[in-house]
């Protein structure tokens, strides 16, 4: 029999993360690394496992994810993401707790692009009367 895998895809600016869930001693393996070692900053470490500590799931399931796109505090946003959709695959009764958390949702911010004849997105040259 096989085991019980559930995918989600995260997102997050420009980091898309695919997330696959299984029951397990609570390894989370990022691009064939563990989080430790692909992640070290320790509020990146926290936002991904976030979803898992309000579920009560932290060190009951494994958790393989692919990321690529963007940079590490966007990959985290993503994989958080990922991670959210696919518990509530795994358990339908977690998405009043991650919905009113806010997880589900698609943080939507991207940078915005710069503009023609300006230094920036809103950021003008300065202007000079005489």
């Amino acid at each position: 029999m096989a085991e019980q895998r559930f995918y989600a895809t995260g997102k997050r600016k420009s980091a898309v993360a695919r997330v696959w869930i299984q029951p397990g001693a609570g390894r989370v393996i990022v691009n064939k690394k563990p989080l430790d070692e692909y992640m070290d900053r320790e509020t990146s470490k926290m936002v991904v496992h976030q979803p898992l500590m309000l579920t009560g799931t932290h060190g009951k399931v494994d958790i393989f994810v692919n990321v690529h796109g963007g940079g590490i505090s966007g990959q985290a946003g993503a994989i958080k993401h990922g991670i959210s959709k696919a518990l509530i695959e795994l358990n339908p009764e977690f998405r009043e707790v991650l919905k009113r958390a806010g997880f589900i949702t698609r943080d939507s911010r991207v940078k915005e692009r710069k503009k023609y004849g300006q230094r920036g997105a809103r950021a003008r040259f300065q202007y000079s009367k005489r």
